[in-house]
């Protein structure tokens, strides 16, 4: 089974990702090339917009259209790809209307979210809380990449405890987004909080996937088994609309793990 992506940019020219179809398919082939067989595509949309239905509906008209413009260049290109939709629904309001099936992943009760500015707002457990009693089950983007969180991270923990599933961007474990991120990920890894890893790949040509990098840096630290289930099991259960099964704390074990405790001021938890 090939590695399965939740998170991609690859829809052209309708968010910050791909800029035209020969952006979408190089990335497409590059996504490829790295491993995965299974990618969802998830372009921007705030959820506010989601509330105004006369601006939210001309806006997923062009949303469809870049998608079958996307799926037919897939099928063409690569007809061994299987491509599913979704959405990166930025939650810039507490109380957003998810119950367009486009807006999630697949066919699933699954979505994929964002809080605005990388920032934490209050009362995100309550939120989180509220999508899950309205069937909605969150799937929270690059949650290491949230400025705020804590040192002692409660408010990612009331995240896990309120139902949501954490995804980590690969690129945050090579050091693409900086120390902080970095050291949040491998943070979240050592207690086993994370449901997956994602690309968050935004197709253009100088942008790197991170792939080789956090495999080898996880194979490095012991954690094999935490890369099959974060990169290929887990994604595929969550595009089928189950649970992504638990993954365990990854345990230090060799003087590796000591020097990125050292370098990225990991701490013990």
């Amino acid at each position: 089974m090939g590695l399965t992506d939740l998170h991609s940019h690859l829809v052209p020219a309708v968010d910050d990702g791909a800029r035209s179809v020969g952006d979408s398919l190089e990335g497409v082939g590059r996504l490829v090339e790295a491993g995965f067989g299974t990618l969802a595509t998830t372009p921007h949309v705030n959820g506010s917009l989601t509330l105004d239905p006369a601006g939210f509906e001309p806006f997923m008209e062009g949303m469809d259209q870049g998608w079958a413009t996307l799926r037919e260049a897939v099928a063409r290109e690569y007809p061994e790809v299987e491509l599913q939709r979704g959405h990166e629904v930025m939650l810039d309001v507490p109380k957003p209307d998810l119950s367009d099936p486009r807006l999630h992943l697949g066919d699933t009760e699954w979505v994929l979210v964002e809080w605005p500015r990388l920032q934490v707002p209050p009362g995100t457990g309550r939120v989180l809380r509220w999508l899950k009693d309205q069937g909605v089950r969150p799937l929270i983007a690059h949650p290491e990449r949230y400025h705020g969180v804590g040192r002692e991270l409660e408010v990612l923990r009331e995240w896990t405890e309120s139902g949501a599933v954490l995804q980590v961007n690969l690129g945050s474990l090579a050091g693409r987004y900086g120390d902080g991120a970095r050291t949040l990920a491998f943070r979240l890894l050592r207690r086993g909080w994370v449901g997956c890893l994602s690309t968050d790949f935004h197709a253009r040509p100088h942008l790197k996937l991170y792939v080789d990098e956090a495999r080898e840096l996880l194979e490095d630290v012991g954690a094999s088994e935490q890369w099959d289930l974060l990169i290929r099991t887990n994604p595929a259960r969550i595009l089928q609309g189950e649970e992504p099964v638990p993954v365990p704390e990854i345990e230090p074990r060799d003087r590796f793990w000591n020097r990125l405790k050292a370098a990225f001021g990991l701490g013990d938890r």
